[in-house]
């Protein structure tokens, strides 16, 4: 069982009552006997390019286009074509320039301070999920498209390009002894060592409690493309009562008066049920909220570590992006991370 080890932030009594309100919490959908998928040896790139567009998340009535590109850098990059003369911005924890005030996203910006893009988390997420390592994604602005079914269509777009191995190693890196990094609503995040030397992971154990109809759910599994795939489909959600906010008090901001989100494309829960119908139901109880924290956003946060790519456990309660982009930024600022091969 992970412990909070050491705490690079927080109050270290409220994250143990945190962690003990996380462990007395059902597991909902245990799939942490799904085999590991080996450590690869090389990085890979995109084989071909492939484009896909959508409405703008931002502002829901222009059209948004993506393209994915492949890449000789070592990362991801984010490069927006429509501004001639700036450079494209690596998907990195330096570059993090807000988690959102009113809706909740990552921003990440470089240089020029119009050279930024908004809602990149489900993106950039699929770094760790799909196992590609070097990519450009060129955006024609900063708010890039919104889907019906998640990150899905960009999971098929990534299909359509084909991956290839290049010839560099890739670098991996984990914590030598739990961490962890503590909020202010009651609310964690701890990385571990992988469990398991010999055939080393990355595993979640992802909890959610909200005053809603999504009320408490917990999962637990190894990062694999395949489970990416499953849990793309898993929507952003919302309450009510934000949906009213923004078709009234809301509408006075620019964001949200022209915001893109839809019943179809954003889970909305009430008090006591859901208003639209939640996916990815186990065993009678939809767990798209917790789907849609781990793998899309908490994910997100993993692949803002732009020296490796994380291995180990990692064990998530009630938390968002702003606590995950500071637990990144705590790793580098206290030195923590190091190579997989020094443990």
């Amino acid at each position: 069982m992970i412990h909070p080890g050491t705490i690079l932030m927080g109050d270290g009594e409220a994250v143990k009552a945190s962690y003990d309100a996380m462990n007395s919490q059902t597991v909902d959908w245990d799939l942490s006997g799904t085999p590991a998928v080996p450590l690869r040896k090389f990085q890979t790139t995109l084989a071909n390019t492939a484009s896909i567009s959508g409405p703008g998340t931002f502002i829901g009535k222009a059209m948004r286009t993506i393209t994915l590109e492949p890449t000789s850098m070592n990362g991801w990059w984010l490069d927006r074509v429509d501004l001639p003369g700036t450079l494209p911005i690596r998907v990195s924890i330096a570059n993090v320039w807000t988690t959102g005030q009113i809706v909740s996203n990552i921003v990440l910006r470089s240089g020029n301070p119009h050279n930024y893009v908004r809602m990149v988390e489900h993106i950039i997420s699929l770094r760790m999920g799909l196992g590609i390592d070097n990519v450009m994604v060129k955006l024609d602005s900063g708010d890039p498209p919104l889907f019906d079914q998640g990150s899905l269509d960009l999971v098929e777009a990534f299909d359509r390009c084909g991956r290839v191995e290049t010839d560099q190693p890739i670098h991996y890196v984990t914590v030598k002894e739990p961490v962890t990094v503590g909020g202010s609503y009651g609310d964690f995040i701890t990385l571990a060592p992988p469990e398991d030397m010999d055939n080393p992971a990355l595993t979640v154990d992802c909890a959610v409690n909200f005053n809603t109809a999504i009320g408490q759910q917990r999962i637990l599994f190894p990062v694999t493309e395949e489970l990416t795939r499953m849990a793309s489909v898993a929507r952003t959600n919302t309450s009510y009562g934000k949906v009213l906010y923004c078709k009234t008090i809301g509408r006075i901001f620019a964001d949200l008066r022209n915001l893109g989100y839809n019943k179809t494309n954003v889970s909305i829960a009430g008090k006591k049920r859901y208003i639209n119908e939640p996916r990815l139901v186990h065993e009678g109880k939809a767990l798209e909220a917790a789907w849609h924290r781990s793998v899309l956003d908490l994910l997100a946060a993993i692949a803002l570590i732009h020296n490796g790519r994380f291995v180990g456990r990692i064990k998530s309660y009630k938390a968002g992006h702003r606590l995950d982009c500071e637990l990144v930024r705590q790793l580098y600022l206290n030195q923590v991370l190091v190579p997989l091969n020094d443990l």
